[in-house]
């Protein structure tokens, strides 16, 4: 699945047609209904014996992703034969289409949705309340229960988790060695520590750094929220220039700042923090399930570990990341459709999407049978599901991540302090939120 710092491998297929009412465009910023509650929803039912064709729409990924997910629907028509599922691959501008689609009364019955942008399409009441059609055999409570509140709204749910990737730290074992370090830090304060010794010079330059860090909101969310600081109200202002949210952000950029301990990669010529961890270029990096497929395929003889974030004030946090299939509110194939999504998010489907590591399975009992809890690289990535922070803050939360986002990086490097540069970005994205109303 999903998403190193703004990395998400996407690509292929087709386009798909059911209908819908017409719907708000703008990025969910707007409502144009209110949610149903789904009390009123009669019990799922068995489709009925008559043929029907099931349209899925998904972003792409790697081949064999492709391949593990063209072998769990094949499991899933031979477990229901009545059911087809036409499965399109939107290769660009995924939500886009999407939303136009919808707009246009040809939305997918089916289609993937990530926790970002669930507030916006549950705001726009385009999808499909699903609690009236779960039964005790689905077994809700088997999720991880931050990946399932990421898709409900006022306690009501609009999609399921397929995956996620919580953060954890990856660190260089070569490097430890060398600096004395015995364990990966476990308290932000060790880990100021270890990353000073850990930094390398060469001169006037640095040539490694102790930490890397992604200077972005959808990676620095919980350490706003370490304090008791929040990204954004109840109303959608953004809130993240607060006392509260400001200690936690200062941790991050007196590394940079006062320590010369950290760096983003763009300082050292590199993409992201998987490449700057993988070239050597910093010796603990906070990245998800994603960069274990890429380090193993891009360096080979690279000698790391994984662990749990380091806590801050006294808890753990980390980040989610996660995605849901739900169902189109005006599908004309709901029986089917639910069937296809309690099937792939069920454990039966979920272990086989699952089972090559790619993707980690929100359901904590597939987790345990397949080994995740105990992997050497991936159980620290498991560890934080419990407890995560994930990726969402309401329907305003681009208009607030772009403001943080062009402010804190300007900060980060030195360039403005930190209190007037959020200031200022809490400031134009409120403006912007009040002019979208």
């Amino acid at each position: 699945m999903m998403k190193k710092s703004g990395v998400v491998l996407l690509s292929l297929m087709l386009a798909v047609v059911l209908m819908l009412s017409a719907c708000g465009k703008n990025e969910g910023n707007t409502n144009t209904g209110t949610a149903n509650s789904g009390t009123n929803q009669e019990p799922a039912k068995e489709p009925t014996a008559e043929n029907v064709t099931v349209t899925l729409a998904g972003w792409g990924a790697s081949p064999e992703e492709q391949d593990l997910l063209n072998q769990t629907l094949k499991e899933f028509e031979t477990k229901y034969p009545n059911v087809k599922v036409k499965y399109e691959v939107i290769a660009d501008q995924y939500m886009d289409v999407i939303k136009t689609r919808l707009i246009g009364g040809e939305g997918p019955d089916v289609f993937y949705l990530d926790a970002f942008e669930a507030p916006g399409l549950i705001d726009k009441n385009v999808l499909e309340p699903l609690d009236g059609y779960v039964t005790p055999e689905f077994d809700v409570a088997d999720f991880e229960q931050p990946m399932v509140d990421a898709f409900k709204q006022e306690g009501v749910s609009y999609g399921f988790p397929k995956d996620f990737s919580t953060l954890a730290m990856f660190y260089n074992k070569k490097d430890f060695a060398e600096a004395g370090i015995t364990t990966p830090p476990t308290t932000w304060e060790e880990l100021q520590a270890d990353a000073i010794k850990l930094t390398k010079k060469e001169g006037n330059k640095t040539v490694r750094y102790g930490f890397g860090v992604a200077p972005e909101l959808a990676r620095q969310m919980f350490m706003i929220q370490a304090f008791g600081g929040k990204v954004s109200d109840a109303e959608g202002n953004a809130t993240f220039a607060s006392p509260e949210a400001l200690k936690g952000l200062e941790l991050v950029t007196n590394m940079h700042s006062v320590d010369k301990s950290s760096g983003e990669p763009k300082e050292v010529g590199a993409g992201w923090g998987g490449e700057m961890f993988g070239q050597g270029k910093a010796s603990i990096v906070f990245e998800g399930n994603w960069a274990i497929p890429f380090l193993e395929s891009n360096y080979k003889d690279l000698e790391y570990g994984t662990a749990e974030l380091p806590t801050v004030n006294g808890t753990k946090g980390t980040m989610a990341f996660t995605v849901a299939y739900v169902m189109n509110k005006e599908s004309k194939q709901k029986e089917a459709a639910w069937q296809l999504i309690s099937f792939l998010t069920g454990k039966e489907g979920m272990k086989t999407w699952t089972s090559k590591g790619f993707a980690l399975p929100t359901r904590k009992s597939v987790a345990q049978e397949l080994g995740y809890d105990k992997d050497e690289l991936r159980s620290a990535i498991v560890a934080g599901a419990s407890y995560a922070t994930p990726w969402q803050a309401g329907s305003t939360l681009p208009t607030v991540m772009s403001n943080f986002n062009n402010q804190f990086v300007d900060t980060f490097m030195g360039n403005s302090k930190l209190e007037d540069a959020m200031k200022k970005a809490e400031d134009t994205a409120n403006k912007e939120i009040a002019a979208a109303k």
